[in-house]
């Protein structure tokens, strides 16, 4: 094993306590689903539907979310074993986004038609998208097929939030599109790279 410097701090340890994060915050998406209490008799379809269809939608979106940025996270602590305090720290604020993702989804799914709620929940896609762009970035340093499918969902979610501020009922299908970076990563010619 390589002896570490003072300042460098080996990834797998931070990809640990990522996979521990990512999981606990895709469990607690679910926690604000409404209970059995919400019900004063036995639901039928309707009642279920009227309760459960946002509810559900904004969870799968959420969760789809987290899903997609954990896959993108993993991949690239793959390709940094070693990083610097600076990355660590970067990584960290990108772990803490992903740990407020059920506290705006709970807001969201609750108030969805509210323009402040979906602003606030697009903000935050927002920097969330943001700070996984920077950290693919930093390891990279250029423009590459990652770095290109890491910007696609920052470029999906500003006019989606923007759109959130008029129309909070359309955001959610802008926000979906974000997924397109796992189509660009496919489409794009591949380019060996070094430590690829």
């Amino acid at each position: 094993m390589t002896e570490l410097k003072p300042d460098q701090f080996e990834m797998r340890r931070l990809e640990s306590l990522s996979n521990t994060i990512f999981g606990v915050a895709m469990t607690l998406l679910a926690y604000d689903l409404p209970r059995a209490a919400v019900f004063t008799s036995a639901p039928g379809w309707s009642e279920l539907a009227q309760v459960y269809s946002g509810k559900l939608a904004g969870l799968a979106l959420s969760f789809i979310i987290a899903g997609v940025f954990w896959i993108s996270h993993h991949r690239r602590l793959a390709r940094q074993p070693i990083g610097s305090r600076g990355d660590v720290i970067l990584n960290l604020f990108f772990l803490l986004s992903i740990v407020l993702l059920p506290v705006t989804n709970g807001l969201y799914t609750n108030y969805g038609m509210s323009n402040a709620v979906a602003v606030l929940y697009g903000l935050h896609l927002t920097a969330i998208a943001g700070l996984n762009a920077w950290l693919w970035w930093t390891i990279l340093g250029g423009w590459r097929t990652e770095i290109m499918a890491s910007l696609f969902p920052l470029l999906v979610f500003i006019p989606g939030t923007i759109v959130a501020a008029f129309a909070p009922q359309v955001a959610p299908f802008l926000w979906f599109v974000a997924f397109g970076g796992i189509v660009i990563r496919r489409f794009l010619p591949k380019r060996t790279e070094p430590g690829a």
